[in-house]
């Protein structure tokens, strides 16, 4: 049995966000299933790359438990990666009868979309957004498509109005970076106290009213953290997964001879970037309230036990052979804080991928690949730019 000493490995840095899978077999071979890192310059936490580890660590949450308070008690205000961990009523960061009831009004919300109707949205954002770029021969897919789309999408599923939407979303990109990240946190609480009230008044048939309704009767304050939830889980790894997804199909041949002429499904894309490259690549955050063995080592209390997604996927120990079909993977959580909205960002990720390639199904990439640059941060899997070229077209039909 052992305590975790050492080097602590950087997870924010440039040189992680260029290649963390090698930084990911570097710790696995260095240090075993549980890895001493640095989340923020100062931030210590224990990284899980073992599969099986993770496993366990996810279905025990009275030894693995959400809550954050006691670890956030000593973290400064300005800490860049508080405001992705810190507690907030919601979900997320509880445990017990207080995660069952924020649970159970989030999945109400959700239940209600509609698959069909939630399909025909995607595609009128993707036409129209596709129709903005269409005859230039070129565009950024980051800017110009998968950013958009996933706002759109989730503002309509919220019935949130533009004004309030463009708000929360400068709020929720500032988290996602760590730069200016407590400033970004205000300015998404904010936007979503303004959208909560908005629906009390004027209540429809969107997410956010179906909450409002909902018999655990939460307060404004609690449906702000909701929201702020369903944001952070429905724009940047949805926008996420649309481009990583973009990106296999652009530069593996496996998939650019295959894919894009039919043989192929995009739902086959899709589950291997899940395994790969997972939009949130670390994550499912815990907090140990005591100091805890595991794996023959003593993690210690109150300091942040993260599951890395990526590296568990890619676990030599579990690796199969292929992924068509193949939903082992962690990336949506497995547990009782396991992704109630998996299904629909799967649904949300095809068909934007889908209206993209049938539009315009000669895309190259517009930059050779080495020179694609990945945003840094210790949680997310994000590009900062997918700069495309193609044929020039005419615009689609709109509906």
């Amino acid at each position: 049995m052992s305590e975790q000493v050492g080097t602590r490995v950087p997870m924010y840095t440039p040189e992680f966000a260029a290649d963390p899978h090698r930084a990911y077999r570097e710790m696995r071979e260095q240090y075993g299933s549980l890895v001493p890192v640095e989340l923020a310059p100062g931030v210590p936490a224990t990284l899980v790359v073992g599969y099986r580890t993770a496993v366990r660590i996810l279905n025990d949450p009275e030894r693995f438990p959400a809550d954050p308070r006691a670890w956030q008690a000593g973290v400064p205000a300005d800490c860049p990666v508080l405001p992705m961990m810190q507690w907030r009523p919601n979900a997320l960061r509880n445990a017990g009868s207080e995660h069952a009831r924020y649970r159970q009004t989030n999945t109400a919300g959700l239940a209600g979309i509609d698959h069909y109707g939630l399909q025909g949205t995607v595609e009128r954002a993707a036409v129209a957004l596709i129709n903005s770029f269409c005859t230039a021969g070129s565009a950024d897919l980051v800017r110009d498509y998968a950013f958009p789309l996933a706002f759109q999408v989730l503002n309509t599923l919220l019935g949130c109005p533009v004004e309030i939407a463009a708000q929360a979303a400068e709020g929720m990109r500032a988290i996602f970076e760590g730069v200016g990240a407590e400033h970004g946190n205000t300015l998404l609480i904010g936007a979503l106290l303004r959208l909560t009230q908005h629906k009390r008044a004027h209540p429809a048939h969107d997410v956010t009213t179906r909450m409002l309704r909902h018999p655990a009767g939460l307060t404004d304050t609690e449906m702000v953290h909701q929201l702020a939830t369903l944001y952070g889980a429905g724009i940047e790894p949805q926008q996420n997964l649309i481009v990583n997804t973009l990106v296999l199909l652009l530069l593996d041949d496996r998939f650019r001879g295959s894919a894009l002429g039919g043989s192929l499904s995009t739902r086959d894309a899709l589950d291997e970037v899940l395994f790969n490259d997972p939009p949130m690549a670390n994550f499912c955050i815990s907090f140990p309230p005591r100091q805890v063995l595991i794996d023959d080592t003593w993690l210690p209390p109150d300091q942040p036990v993260v599951i890395s997604m990526a590296a568990c996927n890619t676990d030599p120990t579990i690796r199969g052979a292929g992924f068509s079909g193949n939903r082992s993977h962690l990336a949506w959580g497995v547990g009782p804080h396991a992704c109630p909205a998996s299904s629909l960002a799967y649904l949300i990720a095809q068909e934007a991928v889908d209206q993209l390639l049938d539009a315009l199904p000669e895309l190259h990439l517009a930059i050779p690949a080495p020179e694609l640059s990945w945003r840094p941060g210790p949680f997310h899997r994000a590009l900062l730019s997918l700069p495309v070229t193609f044929t020039p077209t005419p615009p689609l039909p709109e509906r």
